[in-house]
């Protein structure tokens, strides 16, 4: 990857995997969004497969406080898997500083020990707490955002609030404090 200045103090690069269905190009551009808001230089790209449900479904989200020239996450600082085959396919590729953050309700084998691993039942927190699946997006969004500070909690809420439609956004804010929540009450090796 070429990168412009020599003294680079932050650049990240970021990928959301999962399969189609699971809001993840919604949270890809959520996260940028929130970049954005703050005068971080941003990137993001998307991939899905030809099913609109069900195939796989991947955002990637750069963010660096210099210039850079390739749009595509390759070797990922945080990693947010929602299904079993973006684990495989992608943890691979995780930095061996990185982070990796899975949803325990679809993921239920990690290969690697190395990495510092976040294992929470997403999708179930979001049945149970919201009455729908829909926001597991992001609430696993938000885990990662308070898990790593990679941007603000006031820059997050505004890109949910200009993205989403008028009638999801309360539910989506409700997703963000229970990802924040999570994040905080979360015991690991931090």
């Amino acid at each position: 990857m070429v990168i412009k200045s020599e003294d680079v103090r932050f650049f990240e690069e970021i990928r959301l995997s999962g399969s189609g269905g699971q809001g993840l190009i919604t949270a890809g551009i959520i996260l940028a969004k929130s970049a954005v808001y703050k005068g971080i230089r941003v990137t993001q790209t998307q991939s899905y497969g030809p099913e609109s449900r069900g195939g796989a479904s991947r955002a990637d989200v750069i963010m660096s406080d210099t210039e850079f020239f390739y749009p595509e996450a390759t070797s990922f600082d945080i990693l947010l898997c929602l299904t079993q085959e973006a684990c495989d396919k992608y943890a691979p590729n995780l930095k061996e500083d990185g982070i990796l953050i899975v949803d325990s309700t679809l993921v239920k084998n990690i290969s690697m020990i190395n990495n510092k691993i976040y294992e929470l039942p997403f999708t179930n927190i979001a049945h149970e707490k919201l009455g729908s699946i829909l926001p597991t997006n992001i609430i696993s969004l938000s885990f990662l955002v308070r898990k790593t500070d990679i941007i603000c909690e006031k820059s997050l809420k505004k890109a949910i609030k200009t993205t989403m439609k008028a009638r999801h956004i309360d539910m989506n804010l409700k997703a963000m404090k229970i990802g924040f929540k999570l994040a905080d009450e979360y015991n690991s090796e931090d």
